[in-house]
């Protein structure tokens, strides 16, 4: 299929609802919906950082509901309430080392709070697409530095992972239970996962995260930049990338077409996969400063060495990355050096998204 984009005329006046829309992905979602003319509703915590992107955003044009996806009863009257047309799924406990401090909750939240939600769609009569925003973490890895595709068996060993597994076959299980059109008189609404990479980009402070680590310690007082697993390899896109794959694959699933209500990758080329090291590298070089220090301790917990996705199914549905790694990296920076020098956060952001809607793919 002829590579395409995010269609903004299928967005205006449609009734989307976000989950996790003050975290760092689900920021930069709201923003772009709200740019195409979506109506748009946000379910989730507060943030649990300070700075965050929600809040510097600004975003008062989306309705917010400060609900806990593990209430089932809440989150199905906010479904039955605001009439969603659509809805992008991306509520989640997202780190690997929170998961080991809190595992119930990570897997209560990551596995229940997406069976709640697709209860409370399965009540409602107006949703016509859901994308269930899941990871690369979700695939059982044997480590054996192969790239995974949509068929392979589902994992984890970490509460992360397993939670992302768990999700995964929940998702399948509610799809064939109680949905068009695999059950006998199912809802008509179209569901579908996605598995992203490593996503960076402008405005992530989450703990324990890469690139956020990376920005607080090159803008500290110190510039000291620790790296705990400078070997291991990720595939590092941009927030935009995998952004622009679910908004393609909801207005597939709104749309009916054959298939699209499956698993699907959405991850970088090969040949833009790095080890954390050069991350660290590249971003310390493009910001101009900042000093790279090794701190490998002993009693870290488990993590996975290499994680690769073949993401060459999404071509079925026009999507391939428009950036590669040296791009990646420029957005980055730039981003942190714009709100460094005090620039309009929303304005830095729409930039980007408008400088990368003009963009071609790479194929």
């Amino acid at each position: 299929m002829q590579p395409r984009d995010v269609n903004p005329n299928f967005w205006t006046g449609k009734r989307v609802l976000v989950t996790g829309h003050t975290g760092f992905k689900g920021a930069w979602l709201t923003l772009w919906l709200a740019q195409m003319g979506a109506e748009v509703t946000g379910v989730s915590l507060l943030p649990d950082s300070t700075p965050n992107l929600w809040d510097l955003s600004g975003q008062s044009d989306v309705e917010h509901h400060q609900i806990d996806i593990r209430d089932r009863s809440a989150l199905i009257n906010v479904v039955q309430g605001t009439k969603p047309d659509i809805v992008l799924h991306l509520a989640a406990q997202s780190l690997v080392r929170r998961s080991y401090q809190d595992p119930a909750g990570t897997f209560a939240t990551n596995v229940m709070g997406t069976v709640h939600l697709l209860e409370a769609i399965a009540a409602a009569k107006t949703v016509q697409a859901c994308v269930i925003v899941s990871s690369d973490k979700c695939y059982e890895n044997r480590e054996d530095g192969r790239s995974f595709v949509e068929t392979d068996p589902m994992g984890g060993l970490d509460p992360y992972s397993g939670s992302k597994g768990c999700t995964e076959l929940a998702t399948q299980a509610m799809r064939h239970s109680f949905f068009a059109p695999y059950a006998q008189d199912g809802h008509p609404c179209r569901i579908a996962s996605a598995r992203a990479g490593n996503v960076i980009g402008g405005g992530d402070w989450s703990e324990d995260r890469l690139v956020p680590d990376i920005i607080r310690g090159c803008l500290g007082d110190e510039g000291r930049v620790e790296i705990r697993s400078p070997n291991a390899v990720r595939p590092w896109q941009h927030v935009l990338e995998p952004l622009r794959g679910y908004l393609m694959l909801a207005e597939g699933l709104y749309a009916q077409h054959d298939g699209h209500d499956s698993g699907w990758n959405f991850g970088p080329d090969q040949s833009d996969e790095r080890p954390v090291i050069d991350v660290a590298h590249a971003l310390t070089s493009a910001l101009g400063q900042g000093r790279i220090e090794i701190d490998m301790p002993e009693d870290a917990p488990y993590e996975s060495t290499t994680l690769r996705l073949d993401s060459s199914r999404a071509r079925q549905i026009g999507w391939a990355p428009k950036l590669n790694f040296e791009e990646t990296i420029r957005m980055v920076a730039d981003w942190y050096a714009g709100w460094s020098r005090g620039d309009d956060v929303t304005a830095l952001c729409l930039s980007q998204i408008n400088d990368y809607q003009n963009r071609g793919s790479k194929v």
